[in-house]
Order: C-alpha cells, then structure tokens, then sequence
C-alpha cells in the first residue's frame, strides 16, 4: 500500500490492485476511512477538521490522484503528492 502524501499526521494511501470506485484511504492515529474520488465521499470514522483538510487536498490534486489511481491499476508505481501545507 503505496504512501503517496502525509501532512498534519495524515497518512495518504492508495492499495495496489483495490476495487473500484477510485479511492484512497486516510489514516489518522486511530482512525481510518476512506475517500472516494468521484464524489468526495469519506466512510469511516475521522474527526470533521481532518476530513475538511483532505478533501481541500484532494481537491487540489484531483488529477495527480485520479493518474495514481491508473498507475496502480496497471501495475505502475505511484507519484508521491505534495502535502496540503
């Protein structure tokens, strides 16, 4: 499960071979979910202000996210992605 950004101790990762839709999953401390990329959905438990942060990341880099997804998916590495600063 390639990391492909971390910032303000969220961990971004997406699996190699996962099931669609396209999505990747969000890890802080304890908590874990899941981000949709299609329609900015996130299942899971994560606390509001975090999940306010990832998807003003995610939809900064929609397009490097959605490439990630693709190379994945044809076996590719992923690009790392700058963090949200």
């Amino acid at each position: 499960m390639p990391e492909i950004s971390r910032f303000f101790g969220i961990v971004i990762t997406m699996f190699i071979d996962d099931h669609n839709p396209p999505h990747f999953h969000i890890r802080y401390g304890s908590y874990r979910a899941v981000y949709d990329l299609k329609k900015g959905i996130v299942t899971g438990q994560m606390p509001a202000n975090v999940i306010k942060k990832v998807a003003e990341w995610a939809d900064l880099h929609k397009t490097e996210l959605i490439e990630n997804w693709e190379k994945l998916k044809n076996n590719e590495n992923a690009k790392y992605i700058q963090p949200l600063m």
